[in-house]
C-alpha cells in the first residue's frame, strides 16, 4: 500500500481512498472503538476549553460535534480529530469579551472562508515554511497565557474588578486575589490534575480526565462543596443541537472583525497542518495539505452556522486515535456522533461538574502542550534562541499573533544577514 505520497496534490479526502482501498466490519469494529476512546478524551476536554474561552460549554461540544465530523469526513489526513483547541482560548476568549458571542461566531465564519481559500490556493504549503523557532515560542507563550487563566477558577478566586487581558497584569490582579481563595475549589482542582497526571502514570489506557472530572463532581456534591459549577455559571447544557444559522453581518462589521478572523485563519492553518504532521510522522503516510485546508474550512463555517467556536486539527485527540487503532477517517466521525450521543442523552449531568475541575484538567493540557525539552534544546543555538525568545515574549506581552509575525520576521532577518537557525529534524 502506497504511504499517499504520489496523491498528496489532490482535492479529495481521504475517506474517498479509504472505500477505494476496500472498507469492511473489521475496520469499522477497530473504528468504532477508536471513535469512542476519542470521545471520551474529547468530552471533558472539550467542555474545559469552551468554560476557558469565556463562553458557555456548549459552545465547545457543537464545534466539536459538528467540526469534527467534517474535518474526518472532508480531511486530507487518515487520522487527524478536529475540534476545539486550547491553543485557541485565549483568542477566542478575546473575541467575546470584545465583539460578543455573534461577533465570535462571524470571525469563525469568515476565517472558514479564508481556510478554504487558503488550501484552493495551494497556499498550504507556505505554512510549512514556519520557522520551528517560532512555533515552539508561540505554544509555549499560549501555554503559559492558559495556565494563568484558569487559576481564577481552580482557586475559586474573588476578583475586585475585571480580570484583565493580558499576561502580567492578569498575574499582579491574580495575586492581589489570593486571600479570596476557596480551599474546596482549590482541592478539587489540584487534586483533578494530580488524578489525571497519576493515572496517565500508572494507568495509561484508562480514561483519565473523563475519571477526574466525574470524580470530582461526585465528591463535590456528595459532600455539598461551595464551589461553582457548569450549572451555577452557565445553568447547564442543552440537550440537543441548535437550528443551524447566520450570524449577524454587515459589511462593518465585516471590517471591524477581519484582524481577527484573519488571526483564527493563522493559527488554525498551523495548529491543523501541525497536527496532520505529527500523524503522518505516528503512521509513516502523506497528508494532503491543501485538502486538509479546506476541510477545515468548511469545519469552521459550519461549526459557526451550528453556534461552534473555532476548529482545528487537535494534537492530543489525533494521537489519541491513532493509538487506539484507528484505521479510517470513519474513527474521527465516529467520535462527533459519540459526543452529540452524549448531548442528548446525558447534558443534564454536566451541570454537577466543578468548574474547579476543568480547570485543573486545563494545567494538565497545557504542561503538555509546552515543548519544554524543544525550549531548552533551542537555546543552545542563538539565532534559533533570537527568534524563540521573540517569539515568546511578545506573545506574552501582546498576543499570539504579534508573536508569530514577529517571530518571523526575526527569523527573515537573520537570514538576510547570513544568520540561520539550524535546521530541525
Amino acid at each position: 500500500m502506497s504511504d499517499g505520497s504520489s496523491t498528496a496534490h489532490l482535492y479529495r479526502p481521504k475517506l474517498f481512498s479509504i472505500y477505494q482501498e476496500g472498507y469492511g466490519a473489521a475496520k469499522f469494529r477497530k473504528d468504532i472503538i477508536a471513535g469512542l476512546t476519542v470521545a471520551i478524551v474529547a468530552l471533558p476536554l472539550s467542555m474545559a476549553i469552551g468554560v476557558a474561552s469565556a463562553v458557555p460549554p456548549e459552545h465547545a461540544l457543537y464545534a466539536a460535534i459538528i467540526g469534527g465530523f467534517l474535518v474526518s469526513a472532508l480531511g486530507g489526513s487518515r487520522f487527524q480529530v478536529g475540534g476545539p483547541a486550547g491553543a485557541f482560548i485565549v483568542l477566542v476568549a478575546a473575541t467575546v469579551r470584545q465583539f460578543g458571542i455573534d461577533g465570535l461566531l462571524l470571525a469563525v465564519l469568515m476565517s472558514g472562508v479564508f481556510l478554504m481559500l487558503l488550501g484552493i490556493s495551494r497556499l498550504g504549503n507556505l505554512i510549512r515554511y514556519i520557522p520551528h523557532a517560532v512555533t515552539v515560542g508561540f505554544t509555549c507563550g499560549i501555554a503559559l497565557i492558559i495556565l494563568a487563566s484558569q487559576l481564577r477558577d481552580l482557586a475559586g478566586l474573588s476578583l475586585a474588578g475585571v480580570e484583565p487581558d493580558h499576561f502580567f497584569p492578569k498575574l499582579v490582579a491574580l495575586g492581589a486575589a489570593i486571600p479570596s481563595a476557596n480551599p474546596s475549589a482549590l482541592l478539587l482542582g489540584i487534586g483533578s490534575a494530580t488524578a489525571i497526571l497519576a493515572l496517565k502514570r500508572w494507568f495509561p489506557q484508562w480514561p483519565g480526565m473523563l475519571i477526574a472530572v466525574v470524580a470530582a463532581s461526585l465528591i463535590s456534591t456528595l459532600f455539598h462543596l461551595p464551589v461553582e459549577t457548569i450549572g451555577t455559571r452557565f445553568g447547564g447544557l442543552p440537550s440537543g443541537l441548535p437550528w443551524p444559522h447566520l450570524p449577524a453581518v454587515s459589511w462593518e462589521r465585516i471590517i471591524e472583525l477581519l484582524p481577527t478572523a484573519l488571526s483564527f485563519t493563522l493559527l488554525g492553518g498551523v495548529e491543523s497542518l501541525l497536527s496532520a504532521k505529527i500523524a503522518d510522522g505516528m503512521t509513516r503516510r502523506k497528508h494532503r495539505s491543501n485538502m486538509e485546508l479546506v476541510a477545515q474550512g468548511i469545519a469552521n463555517f459550519a461549526s459557526a452556522l451550528f453556534g461552534g467556536i473555532s476548529v482545528t486539527g487537535t494534537i492530543a485527540r489525533t494521537a489519541t486515535n491513532i493509538r487506539a487503532g484507528a484505521v479510517s477517517p470513519i474513527s474521527g466521525m465516529l467520535h462527533a456522533f459519540f459526543l452529540l450521543v452524549f448531548l442528548v442523552v446525558a447534558a443534564p449531568l454536566a451541570s454537577a461538574i466543578p468548574l474547579s475541575a476543568l480547570a485543573g484538567l486545563l494545567v494538565v493540557v497545557c504542561w503538555n502542550m509546552a515543548e519544554k525539552e524543544e525550549f531548552a534544546r533551542l537555546l543552545h543555538d542563538w539565532p534559533a534562541a533570537t527568534v524563540l525568545f521573540v517569539t515568546f515574549g511578545l506573545t506574552l506581552v501582546f498576543d499570539l499573533t504579534v508573536g508569530i509575525i514577529a517571530g518571523c520576521v526575526a527569523a527573515a532577518l537573520l537570514a538576510a544577514f547570513g544568520v540561520a537557525p539550524a535546521k530541525h529534524d
